[in-house]
């Protein structure tokens, strides 16, 4: 039988134990480290302009920002289907793939309603990962691009001769990347290398999804922004575990890596944001590093 739980905004489900992650130490990131997200950061701005924008990188600051970078495809309707594009960054030598994120306010909502669930991944396009499970909208949406975006991804590969590719994105954004962290490596070749960043990511799956990240996807970093909500939903009481690579902005606008899953020293922001009436929405878009999501 279910039990609930009240969470301010309605009552949520309690069907699962809470399961306590990995804990790790709390270290100091370098500007030059800060620095280097700097285009990252951008790429997953720049998916919140039109496709028809960034299929011919004319999509303003957020395109100037990253002046070399070579577009494959584009696509989605900011919709039912989230916008996003593929293409090959010279300067960095690697292919990018960024997902389009959502209206912050929205998303907290949608993510303290009790209208998702976490489900296993499915099967044909996700072999041999049984035990995984994530958040069931997640799944759906990225399911919609994912064709289209592997097949940008094997042309930008083989176009350019690239060996390393690096999913971005902010928000909802964010979590359908962490999704293709799992995976383009499943239907890619193996001597390709990964990398991930994001900003203001949900908690997308479950423990045992965390855990193969944690295993398999060593070069993952998300980025939190000051008192962001965001990043505590869906709550670990519903069975839902954040993977390693966490980096929390403080109010000071200092910058900290919080080593394991969900850790909650308060320099984090599991430990900082203890429930949502503690969150602020308005942190979620940045600044990150001076720099605002959107288009």
């Amino acid at each position: 039988m279910l039990s609930f739980i009240s969470v301010g905004l309605g009552l949520i489900p309690f069907a699962h134990a809470l399961v306590l992650p990995r804990q790790g130490a709390v270290t100091s990131v370098s500007t030059a480290q800060i620095n280097s997200f700097t285009p990252f950061t951008h790429f997953a701005s720049t998916a919140y302009c039109q496709p028809s924008t960034t299929i011919n990188w004319s999509c303003g600051a957020n395109c100037n920002a990253n002046p070399g970078f070579i577009p494959v495809a584009s696509g989605g309707d900011g919709s039912e289907t989230q916008f996003w594009f593929v293409g090959f960054d010279p300067a960095l030598n690697m292919v990018i793939v960024s997902h389009q994120g959502t209206d912050p306010s929205q998303f907290e909502a949608d993510l303290t309603d009790a209208d998702f669930f976490l489900e296993g991944l499915d099967q044909t396009m996700f072999p041999g990962t049984s035990g995984l499970e994530v958040h069931n909208g997640f799944q759906d949406t990225q399911a919609r691009s994912a064709p289209a975006i592997l097949a940008a991804v094997q042309t930008a590969l083989s176009t350019h001769g690239a060996t390393s590719v690096t999913l971005v994105g902010h928000s909802l954004g964010a979590a359908i990347s962490l999704i293709d962290a799992v995976y383009l490596p499943l239907h890619l070749p193996s001597n390709i290398r990964f990398k991930f960043v994001g900003y203001g990511l949900p908690r997308v799956g479950n423990p045992a999804f965390a855990e193969y990240l944690d295993a398999h996807f060593p070069d993952l970093t998300h980025i939190n922004n000051k008192e962001d909500v965001v990043p505590i939903l869906p709550g670990r009481f519903l069975g839902f575990q954040h993977p390693h690579g966490e980096i929390h902005i403080q109010d000071s606008g200092a910058w900290d890596a919080c080593a394991g899953d969900d850790n909650t020293s308060d320099l984090c922001t599991t430990g900082d944001v203890g429930n949502i009436f503690e969150g602020d929405t308005s942190d979620h878009d940045g600044p990150y590093n001076g720099i605002e999501m959107g288009c």
